[in-house]
């Protein structure tokens, strides 16, 4: 259905190019009554379309439109097609080869274009990815560790520990749960529309989640927290500011 509608506006943008070239042409041939630059004009027309359109098919048509449409509006004899008369043949071959020669190098630079746009996508998905590694590793080594802890000495900790444990196990595992899910919408990004889900979120309970999953990465850092003591409530996707935060945290530690 995008394919369909992508080919119906390209159709539309070359007939309207060429019906404004035309035009032009006309107001050209009767206002200075000299036909010198009516070439120049489907040429850029031509021009155009291949710019404005995807592919080579659109110019190359446009191309040749305007030849046509040269040699029968604006060509001696007028409102008739002769491509007996050498002069005419050299002026519609002129006009086709540069219009093609045009197409073919805009096509050519947008091509180019879209290869360095995917190659700067994929540059900011591995930067993404390499990013976010040691992120996911923590809860990782946390559910690893309380996991095993109480499989190989469950019997030796204390209900109340082993409930903690199992509770902390449950939280890093919905954490890490809602952590892939982001990263893999961040990582589709490919000219669709993301969508942000947003959530009434309290401050303090944000501030104080942060906290406890830096705590957890480094123990022995001190963080000095300097908030309003209002209730505040914001509209956010938790998990995406608390990463955040978490990341502007580590980056302070590990650089500042």
């Amino acid at each position: 259905m995008k394919k369909e509608h992508s080919v119906i506006k390209d159709i539309v943008i070359t007939i309207v190019i060429l019906m404004m070239s035309f035009l032009l042409c006309l107001c050209n041939q009767n206002i200075f009554e000299d036909n010198f630059l009516i070439p120049t004009i489907f040429v850029l027309g031509a021009f155009l379309t291949s710019v404005i359109t995807e592919g080579y098919i659109y110019g190359v048509v446009s191309a040749l439109v305007s030849v046509l449409a040269v040699n029968f509006a604006f060509t001696f004899p007028y409102f008739s097609f002769d491509f007996t008369v050498m002069e005419n043949i050299i002026s519609g071959v002129i006009l086709l080869v540069v219009a093609v020669i045009t197409c073919g190098l805009t096509t050519t630079i947008k091509r180019q274009e879209a290869i360095k746009a995917e190659s700067e996508k994929e540059k900011m998905r591995a930067n993404l990815l390499r990013a976010i590694s040691h992120d996911l590793r923590t809860p990782l080594t946390t559910i690893f560790g309380s996991s095993s802890a109480l499989l190989e000495h469950y019997d030796e900790f204390s209900e109340e520990q082993n409930r903690q444990m199992i509770q902390g196990i449950k939280e890093d595992s919905l954490w890490l749960s809602r952590m892939v899910e982001n990263l893999l919408t961040v990582t589709r990004i490919d000219g669709q529309k993301v969508k942000i889900v947003k959530t009434e979120t309290v401050l303090d309970e944000l501030i104080d989640s942060i906290l406890i999953k830096f705590a957890k990465r480094y123990p022995d850092q001190t963080v000095e927290v300097d908030i309003p003591d209002d209730f505040i409530v914001i509209p956010m996707d938790a998990i995406l500011i608390e990463q955040v935060v978490i990341n502007l945290l580590e980056n302070a530690v590990e650089h500042a």
